[in-house]
């Protein structure tokens, strides 16, 4: 049975890779036997840019019923204590030919980029985003690391989604960068803000901790929005130490 939180008005947001997680990575047990415990006290609810198969595969595939809100890719498809709340479809948004053309120019766009290694992947669509990656989601961990390593030098993902906002400009198309290897794209104001309409009329106080709080990163807006109280964060172990200041001491 759930038992209930000593504070329900108050909610925790966690982004995943890099706050819950290393990247890419399953939480440790250490991790998830935390959340357990701040349930006893606040409300937790998860909320990632990936879909929910790879959100299950890092925080286990009964997340949806150890937390009590779930939103996969930003909260375009949404669970409240283990129930469907709701599902998005970025390509009844665009439309047809608009993603057509999106994904045709990205497709020739990374054709022409020269890297170490690429792999497959390169374009994955998901209900409301299109996730991007030059070097293709099927790299092996230490392919990651070296396209990461690259990418801080080179500026690889941030030319390309410097050169989209131009030829895509006034499309109402939005694009965040996150993680290692990919960045976002979705309809204006999908980003994670999109998951605080199921719940600020609930709580009194909207904690979100997230890595990648800088301008154009994917927790910015969320990370800034007046609603949440924003907390960055640089790993795993400083989230806990975090929560543990805020809710245990």
């Amino acid at each position: 049975m759930r038992r209930a939180a000593e504070d329900p008005s108050t909610l925790c947001l966690f982004d995943v890779d890099g706050t819950l997680t290393a990247a890419r990575q399953r939480a440790t047990p250490h991790m998830s036997d935390f959340l357990e415990k701040l349930k006893t006290r606040v409300r937790v609810g998860v909320v990632g840019g990936s879909d929910l198969c790879k959100i299950k595969e890092q925080l286990g595939e009964d997340v949806i019923q150890k937390v009590d809100y779930l939103f996969a890719e930003n909260g375009l498809v949404a669970y409240k204590d283990g129930q469907l709340l709701c599902i998005q479809s970025i390509q009844a948004h665009m439309g047809e030919e608009l993603l057509q053309d999106f994904i045709n120019f990205c497709l020739n766009y990374m054709a022409k980029i020269k890297l170490p290694k690429k792999r497959g992947t390169f374009i994955e669509f998901r209900n409301g985003m299109l996730n991007v990656s030059p070097i293709g989601r099927s790299c092996t961990p230490e392919e990651r690391k070296e396209f990461y390593e690259l990418d801080q030098k080179e500026k690889i993902r941030e030319k390309f989604v410097s050169i989209l906002k131009e030829e895509f400009k006034g499309k109402g198309l939005s694009f965040s960068i996150g993680g290692q290897i990919s960045f976002d794209v979705f309809p204006d104001g999908w980003d994670k803000t999109f998951c605080l309409r199921f719940v600020e009329e609930d709580f009194s106080t909207i904690h979100f901790f997230g890595d990648k709080t800088k301008p154009g990163e994917n927790d910015y807006e969320i990370y800034c929005d007046p609603r949440t109280m924003g907390h960055g964060v640089s790993s795993p172990e400083e989230t806990q130490r975090l929560c543990q200041q805020l809710f245990f001491s």
